[in-house]
């Protein structure tokens, strides 16, 4: 499978799910991993350190106008959208709360989608409100591939089911079925 990046996007329930992830793909993993995770606004710090313990390849908040690269998992920093810029950039913004939210899942994997159309794989996790459904189906229309996470897995089912109902989903996967579709990516 041929992708130039990865993106997911969870709320409640995902922090777990995103830690197994991470801890299963290679320290060459070949393409950028996107996380856009609904968490505290007020907490700056904690997050990237909980992730790191598990995970295989580096975590980092980027700054404004980084690079992206292989082998990296970026997360979008509490309080701030993070944007996919044409030029494989990452934009960081404090416009205004979308869904309910900053960082807005759909922001992210929309701009995500316009970079990288049928090179872009979206995973949507558990979530406790609608943000991502949108986002998910850009990813959709663009070309890119599309998953979520069973929602009888999921610790709070609304954000993949509010992504289900909006497009049709290219894979319904539990999250051992993520992790292994992950490891095909080359």
């Amino acid at each position: 499978m041929n992708f130039k990046a990865v993106i997911i996007g969870g709320s409640a329930g995902s922090f777990q799910v995103v830690t197994r992830i991470l801890s299963s793909l290679p320290n060459n993993f070949p393409v950028p991993v996107l996380l856009c995770l609904h968490r505290l606004k007020h907490v700056r710090s904690g997050f990237v350190e909980a992730l790191s313990l598990k995970s295989s390849i580096p975590i980092e908040e980027p700054n404004d106008k980084e690079q992206l690269k292989p082998g990296k998992a970026y997360l979008a920093p509490a309080n701030y959208h993070m944007f996919v810029e044409l030029a494989n950039r990452i934009a960081l913004s404090t416009e205004s709360s979308v869904n309910h939210s900053r960082p807005s899942i759909d922001l992210s994997f929309i701009t995500a989608a316009n970079a990288y159309r049928d090179k872009l794989l979206g995973i949507i996790l558990s979530g406790a409100n609608r943000d991502g459904a949108a986002g998910l189906k850009a990813v959709k229309d663009k070309g890119g591939i599309t998953i979520v996470q069973d929602p009888n897995e999921c610790e709070v089912k609304t954000m993949t089911e509010s992504a289900m109902q909006l497009t049709k989903v290219d894979y319904v996967y539990k999250t051992d079925e993520i992790i292994r579709f992950l490891s095909k990516i080359k």
